[in-house]
């Protein structure tokens, strides 16, 4: 497991609340590039489908963020997906975004960047 500093710490915590509140498949936490952070899970309702990481940026996004440095991602894959890596990449600070990738009880499998 990778040694994480205290902020990203704090978006392991909010991630996996998040997840556990609605008992979503996955949750997710970013902090942007001014070191907000924001929350989300993943969204399954017959007309709008989302991953957690997708939901999050959205929210950045619309608060009015203009990039994002760090996000953690917990659930069952252990994988960045492509779709979720384009989103991050769309929106990643200078220098890309560090993504920290776990279970669902927040044990950091791997760290990749997207």
């Amino acid at each position: 497991m990778p040694d994480l500093s205290a902020e990203d710490q704090k978006l392991v915590t909010l991630a996996r609340a998040t997840r556990a509140r609605i008992r979503a498949a996955e949750g997710a936490a970013v902090r942007d590039t001014d070191g907000r952070t924001y929350a989300a899970a993943t969204i399954d309702l017959p007309s709008l489908h989302l991953t957690a990481v997708q939901a999050v940026v959205a929210m950045a996004v619309a608060s009015g963020s203009t990039g994002v440095e760090a996000c953690v991602v917990l659930g069952d894959a252990q994988d960045l997906t492509e779709p979720d890596a384009a989103v991050l990449s769309d929106f990643a600070g200078a220098d890309g975004v560090v993504v920290h990738l776990g279970d669902a009880r927040g044990t950091i499998a791997a760290t990749v960047r997207a």
